[in-house]
């Protein structure tokens, strides 16, 4: 019997056993982009033989699973990982290996993944500058074109360790996250649902108060909107928060919104879509290797987004570790 991050007993174990190194394990998020995964399936899978891109395929059952499965898995051996899915199954799939990587003191730089884009986001890809196409992603990994990506690490005041593989944040960041994903659990999902949540909750935004350290500097401390987080540059579907940030550069940048009026807010948000957001007088532009986010009173330990997903509450400590996984691009 195996047990690994998330203690549970790995149901799979035998089955990834048979998954050689050369192998690609791909996890599919049958719930991606409105339920279109299973008809884009078959086409894939016939691109998969036509590229004769070796593989074994295992299908999600519930939120986080992609996580466990990806833990399982690699506590197995398997070392090529392909998610079929958006950037929720991204994020799983990262926090999978990375989560059993550190448990383990395995080099993250064995692993490589990858994403078929089919979710409504797939911002990710952008931030890499590949296409969200699903044939070219499977040329590419059948190819061999590998990259490198930092590991961000994330550490809340609970002590709960989670992983970056593009953007996250708090404050209004994390509230429009929190929009969206209750609207796709109702069904909702388009093209334009990131805009509509930033609109929709930009009128019950409430400002946080906190000291910000950025190597050891204090960079900010006072009341804010919103702190966005990046080592990936494009976001929201598209908008682009931290326009500098590379996945590989060893930084983390941030973008800080200080407390202003709504209507000055307002101008700001054709910035997101250009990528001139950071050259704003009304913002605050930061890169460093590791931030702390400190809440300056208890109403403003407000919860913490990555990739799209909810995980925690200030404080928050943020660092780029010094190692790198392999990723497809």
């Amino acid at each position: 019997m195996v047990v690994c991050k998330f203690n549970k007993i790995i149901p799979y174990f035998s089955y990834f056993c048979s998954v050689t190194e050369k192998d690609w394990l791909i996890i599919v998020n049958p719930h991606a982009g409105s339920g279109k995964t299973l008809s884009e399936w078959s086409a894939m899978q016939a691109e998969l033989d036509r590229l004769q891109l070796p593989y074994r395929c295992v299908h999600t059952e519930h939120k986080g699973h992609a996580a466990e499965l990806a833990c399982e898995a690699a506590e197995a051996g398997c070392r090529h990982f392909l998610a079929v899915g958006g950037d929720g199954s991204v994020h799983e799939l990262f926090n999978g290996i990375l989560r059993w990587c550190e448990q383990q003191g395995t080099d993250p730089a064995e692993f490589v993944l990858g994403v078929a884009p089919i979710g409504s986001g797939n911002d990710w890809l952008r931030s890499l500058g590949v296409p969200c196409d699903i044939g070219h992603v499977l040329s590419l990994a059948a190819s061999g074109s590998i990259g490198r990506q930092d590991v961000v690490r994330l550490q809340d005041g609970d002590g709960l360790v989670f992983y970056m593989a593009n953007i996250g944040g708090v404050g209004f960041d994390s509230h429009v996250c929190e929009t969206v994903n209750r609207e796709k659990e109702r069904g909702h999902r388009s093209r334009l649902i990131y805009l509509w949540g930033l609109l929709r909750t930009i009128h019950t935004v409430r400002s946080i108060r906190v000291r910000i350290q950025a190597d050891g500097q204090e960079v900010f401390s006072g009341a804010c909107y919103s702190i966005a987080l990046g080592c990936g540059s494009y976001s929201g579907g598209g908008m682009r928060q931290v326009p500098l940030a590379r996945p590989d550069d060893g930084l983390i940048d941030a973008l800080i919104v200080p407390v202003m009026p709504l209507w000055r807010i307002l101008t700001q948000i054709p910035r997101l879509f250009t990528g001139s957001i950071h050259r704003s007088p009304d913002i605050r532009y930061v890169q460093a290797a590791r931030l702390e986010i400190e809440p300056l009173d208890e109403a403003s330990r407000d919860i913490i987004e990555t990739d799209g997903e909810v995980e925690g509450r200030l404080p928050l400590s943020v660092s780029v570790t010094g190692l790198k996984t392999g990723i497809i691009c």
